[in-house]
């Protein structure tokens, strides 16, 4: 009985005229805030990488309960998360559906509004989490000890799939949240959070992760030229830079084959459409 009456009290207050003007940007402002959590997964997985390789070099530095609960504990969970999005989201490119179960003939979109509450909360805590522990260990502003560049063409095809997994991330895991919680049933798709989803996604781009990512991949080569041992994490981390690379792939070639099917079809209407210019003398 209370519960209800919170509930009502709740939705009338949401029903105010001064809060359904603000609902909405609210509404654009927290799914475009969480959708950020992937790309800021990956920038937080490269840090704690660089990190890491310091470490190993210089066994000398601190190595405390909380420096190794996140340069340890806290990356396998990020790793586990970001793998997980990611494969979802490099199925979803393939097939357009996810079938978790082998067999099944009804796909599914988008998980359960519980599994995503998990999935959010958890990465959000993770991502928090890290990046405070870093900067208290000191971490999160370390020096650019990885200078080689990887090539161009495949930062930008990394570019294509990182940002790809964020727009499958926002729609999978962070509307239904948003929606439930916000609206309380699932809402269409407006033109206005896919343009500030890409701004947000571009500025964070160009501000830190277009030259610290490349530490998923190359802090790997680094210690296979310093011929030092690899970890799970190195290796994981290295697989996730292709596993994205591999979505951006597969989305250039869908957006090829679009191009090339609107071009075929326009060719098809042209050359069927009758000319009037032959009947003029």
């Amino acid at each position: 009985m209370g519960l209800e009456k919170w509930r009502q009290s709740w939705e009338k207050l949401f029903s105010a005229p001064i809060l359904k003007e603000v609902r909405e940007p609210f509404y654009i402002f927290t799914l475009n805030l969480l959708s950020l959590l992937l790309p800021l997964s990956f920038l937080l997985i490269s840090r704690l990488s660089r990190a890491q390789y310091l470490l190993s070099s210089y066994p000398s530095q601190s190595d405390s309960f909380l420096l190794f609960l996140f340069l340890y504990t806290n990356p396998t969970l990020l790793h586990v998360l970001v793998s997980f999005v990611s494969i979802t989201a490099l199925l979803h490119g393939l097939t357009g559906r996810i079938t978790l179960l082998k067999g099944s003939t009804s796909p599914i979109v988008q998980p359960g509004i519980y599994t995503a509450w998990i999935l959010l909360c958890t990465l959000q805590v993770c991502v928090g989490l890290g990046i405070e522990g870093t900067i208290a260990a000191g971490m999160w502003t370390i020096d650019d000890d990885v200078a080689t560049k990887s090539m161009f063409l495949i930062r930008v095809i990394f570019l294509v799939g990182l940002h790809e997994t964020t727009v499958y991330w926002s729609k999978a895991y962070v509307r239904p949240v948003v929606d439930d919680t916000v609206f309380g049933t699932t809402r269409e798709e407006w033109w206005v959070e896919r343009l500030v989803l890409g701004a947000s996604f571009g500025a964070l781009w160009w501000w830190r992760l277009r030259d610290e990512v490349e530490a998923l991949l190359l802090v790997v080569e680094v210690k296979r030229g310093l011929f030092m041992g690899l970890g799970i994490s190195d290796l994981v981390s290295w697989w996730l830079y292709y596993l994205t690379v591999t979505i951006g792939v597969v989305r250039l070639v869908r957006g090829l084959m679009w191009l090339g099917k609107v071009m075929f079809c326009r060719r098809q209407e042209e050359s069927h459409c009758p000319c009037g210019n032959d009947e003029k003398v």
